[in-house]
C-alpha cells in the first residue's frame, strides 16, 4: 500500500511528460515553418548554386 501512494504522490513521471509534449510542439513548429519556406529556400539556395557555378566557370559538376 505504501508503494502505490508513494507512486501516485510521484510527479517525476508527469514532468517528463510535459517536456516531452514541449519538444514535440517545438518540432511540429519548426517542420510547419520550413513547409511554408520550402519554396523560398530552395530558390536562395538554387540562386546561391547558380553563383557558384558562375564564379567557378560554370562547369556544372559533369567531371569530364
Amino acid at each position: 500500500m505504501t508503494f502505490l501512494r508513494s507512486f501516485l504522490r510521484d510527479e517525476q513521471g508527469a514532468t517528463a511528460i510535459e517536456y516531452g509534449l514541449i519538444a514535440a510542439l517545438i518540432s511540429v513548429a519548426i517542420i510547419a515553418t520550413l513547409q511554408a519556406l520550402q519554396g523560398s529556400l530552395t530558390d536562395t539556395f538554387q540562386a546561391i548554386q547558380d553563383a557558384l557555378d558562375g564564379a567557378a566557370g560554370g562547369g556544372g559538376g559533369s567531371g569530364s
